[in-house]
């Protein structure tokens, strides 16, 4: 078993980046999008069509899989795979960007210190703990523990923060022994260009197999998120992934690549098709709106997905109007599909290096204007 990142080719015009990682025996094109399992499921779809979209690498949330069931029950399974009855590459978050969300926690150099959402236990989370549930958990990448702060912050408390991330990504680093499963380091800095530049200096100089950019999508907006992107991207190692984490709508994903990003994740594909809305070419829908009560034609035209092959607008607004969580299903797993194909388009375009005319026809299409 193994970990490699082979970078295939460059943009001529753009930092937009085609490759392909392998993880333990799985390869994966890149730039990839990774739906999100957050407590072991993919929010109302099945696992078999999540496959099918075309998923090779999906994300477990390490926070909500120790509260329930717990990372010894997963260790029984033989690991999250297994557990979930997926065949490919997994990924856990180190669990800090949900306890930094929760109320009255504590934060000190050695940890966090909160309380259980559901039970109310007292829990300090410390990096080594952290460690020691995602390598129970089994995935094959894992992240350290770092310390996410929101937006807006103060520079004073983000270098801080800064500070605190390194520390923990050493120890990270020093505890975690397990074989075949690969930890990645993570940026911090809020939206401060010097403190970001230091963080992704620092972090490098640890040689994780891979480096993620966290903090964003905190409430930032789509221009500061790209200006992160900018400034800490070319810092990271070029034959390494490079992975943006908890980001988000399509022009998020494609701005992000286009600044040299290769890996991303998001819960958007299956919140949004929970409540209705899912991406076309076109653009966003809301198919429960009572314009598509009678239209008999697929969610887009374009698309070859499990539900556009076989359903109308109109079945699936009855769903909804009649409460029936199949049409979440169905419009979770178009949501889904529309993702990893765009990827697959951005993937096709950084070959051809024609990435600018994609995303200038992409935008044209959805936003009906350049």
């Amino acid at each position: 078993m193994s970990f490699k990142f082979t970078l295939i080719h460059k943009d001529k015009y753009t930092d937009a980046r085609a490759g392909i990682l392998e993880v333990n025996g799985i390869k994966i094109e890149t730039p990839v999008f990774m739906p999100v399992a957050t407590q072991g499921a993919i929010r109302s779809t099945p696992i078999n069509m999540v496959k099918d979209c075309g998923a090779k690498i999906i994300l477990g949330n390490t926070y909500h899989l120790h509260i329930y069931p717990g990372e010894s029950l997963i260790k029984k399974h033989g690991g999250l795979k297994k557990f979930l009855g997926w065949d490919y590459a997994t990924l856990t978050d180190s669990g800090g960007f949900q306890v930094f969300s929760l109320p009255q926690k504590k934060i000190t150099d050695e940890g966090i210190q909160f309380r259980y959402e559901k039970n109310g236990q007292k829990v300090f989370l410390t990096p080594e703990l952290s460690i020691k549930i995602q390598e129970d958990i089994g995935a094959d990448i894992i992240m350290v523990l770092d310390e996410c702060v929101e937006y807006p912050c103060s520079k004073d408390y983000a270098k801080k923060a800064v500070e605190r991330t390194i520390k923990w990504a050493k120890i990270c680093k020093n505890v975690h022994k397990k074989e075949n499963q690969y930890l990645f380091g993570i940026v911090q800095g809020s939206i401060y260009k010097d403190l970001r530049e230091y963080c992704a200096n620092q972090i490098v100089k640890l040689n994780f197999p891979g480096y993620a950019i966290g903090g964003v999508s905190v409430g930032e907006g789509l221009e500061l998120l790209k200006k992160v992107v900018e400034f800490t991207s070319p810092i990271l190692p070029k034959n390494k992934p490079r992975y943006l984490m908890g980001v988000g709508l399509p022009e998020d994903l494609i701005e992000s690549v286009e600044r040299g990003i290769d890996m991303l994740d998001c819960v958007i594909p299956t919140r949004f098709g929970r409540s209705g809305t899912v991406f076309t070419v076109r653009g966003k829908i809301r198919i429960t709106n009572k314009d598509y009560r009678r239209d008999m034609y697929p969610i887009d035209l374009s698309c070859s997905c499990y539900t556009c092959k076989n359903f109308t607008r109109a079945y699936i607004h009855h769903l909804f109007r009649v409460k029936e969580p199949l049409g979440a299903t169905l419009c979770s797993i178009h949501n889904i599909h529309f993702y990893i194909n765009l990827m697959q388009k951005m993937r096709n375009a950084i070959l051809e290096d024609s990435f600018k005319e994609f995303k200038e026809n992409f935008y044209s299409n959805y936003f009906n204007k350049l």
